[in-house]
């Protein structure tokens, strides 16, 4: 499950970061907009252009995140007069500045950033509580598993692992029904995937045990909650940070 949970991260993802223009010869667009070029993914843009992808899917009207086509220019800034347009401003003047969109560049990334190195040592320990009660029927392993799966009845209460802010809540993500995922302080993102209802939005603080989700089956053959914890954008095991039960 945690490998094809990265995988949907991929095709989720669905544009890159910008690169020179005049090398691929197309004609150049205005700002605050972007071409898409081969090889390109939304997360990537995303991320690039410190937004969020729900926002650049909502400025779009993209009916399917996962269709992006070579050539298709897509805005990436907040249309003129909104107020995400003046707060804009004042992101790209103090870039260190928190914002979910910047946490969301922290999201869970292609399976490269898992493989291409060791798991990043964390600078300091992350405590979890259990997101949900149930039975663990698949542990981490760091290949195949990114994560863990926790089965009970539906509608158990799925909490907050640790206190963070929400970065994405949304069902855009084929196969892995409502997702939530929680950018937490230290480099550290929390992940909840299949669940019957979502009880938080994008943006929003929340306190570590709040409830924030039912256990569901969304695009799932099982009742089940998939969890992941990342690091630096690296999945790590969540147990090692997970009291005994």
């Amino acid at each position: 499950m945690g490998k094809e949970f990265t995988k949907g991260f991929k095709r989720f993802a669905c544009a890159a970061l910008v690169a020179l223009l005049a090398a691929c010869g197309s004609a150049p667009v205005g700002p605050g907009f972007y071409r898409v070029e081969r090889g390109d993914t939304l997360y990537k843009i995303a991320r690039s252009n410190r937004q969020s992808v729900s926002s650049i899917v909502r400025w779009n009207n993209l009916p399917n995140p996962d269709a992006i086509e070579v050539g298709q220019v897509l805005r990436v800034s907040p249309p003129a007069g909104s107020s995400a347009a003046s707060s804009a401003g004042a992101q790209r003047t103090a870039p260190r500045a928190s914002s979910s969109a910047s946490a969301a560049a922290s999201t869970p990334r292609d399976s490269s950033a898992d493989t291409a190195s060791p798991s990043a040592a964390p600078a300091a320990p992350i405590s979890l509580v259990w997101p949900s009660a149930g039975q663990v029927i698949r542990s981490f392993d760091g290949r195949d598993s990114k994560g863990i799966d926790i089965v009970n009845s539906p509608g158990t209460p799925i909490v907050a692992a640790a206190p963070g802010t929400v970065v994405y809540a949304g069902n855009g993500l084929r196969g892995y029904g409502n997702l939530l995922i929680i950018k937490h302080g230290g480099d550290y993102l929390t992940a909840y995937a299949h669940n019957q209802a979502l009880f938080v939005k994008e943006g929003q603080a929340v306190a570590q045990g709040q409830k924030i989700a039912e256990m569901g089956n969304s695009d799932n053959d099982r009742v089940m909650l998939h969890f992941e914890l990342r690091y630096q954008g690296r999945s790590i095991d969540p147990t090692r940070d997970l009291p005994p039960r």
